[in-house]
């Protein structure tokens, strides 16, 4: 009965260790970097449209300008495919560097 608990222990911590890493990856000061070419259509600071939304705010919305839940997983999708005049980033931008986009949005 012991060893159960250990493994079931060794289990539940490696479980919330992995998920406190997904939830902290990215590194904001990169991702403010990469947010540079957005800057051109999206203001940073305020809720002005540019060209295209502002996103100062973004992740506390209601919805994005598609209509979907600004969520990781939905404002990933947005830009990796793009959509109503705005690029797709898919093949532009790699992983770590929309991780860390994502991050700084966070903070806007």
């Amino acid at each position: 009965m012991y060893r159960f608990r250990v493994l079931a222990l060794c289990v539940a911590l490696a479980a919330g260790s992995a998920a406190i890493q997904a939830a902290g990856k990215g590194d904001v000061a990169k991702g403010k970097a990469v947010f540079e070419q957005c800057g051109v259509c999206h203001n940073p600071d305020n809720e002005e449209k540019k060209m295209g939304p502002g996103l100062k705010g973004l992740f506390k919305k209601d919805k994005m300008a598609n209509g979907k839940k600004p969520t990781e997983a939905n404002i990933r999708a947005r830009i990796d495919e793009g959509g109503e005049g705005m690029p797709a980033y898919k093949d532009m931008l790699s992983d770590p560097e929309k991780d860390d986009l994502i991050a700084y949005l966070k903070t806007l």
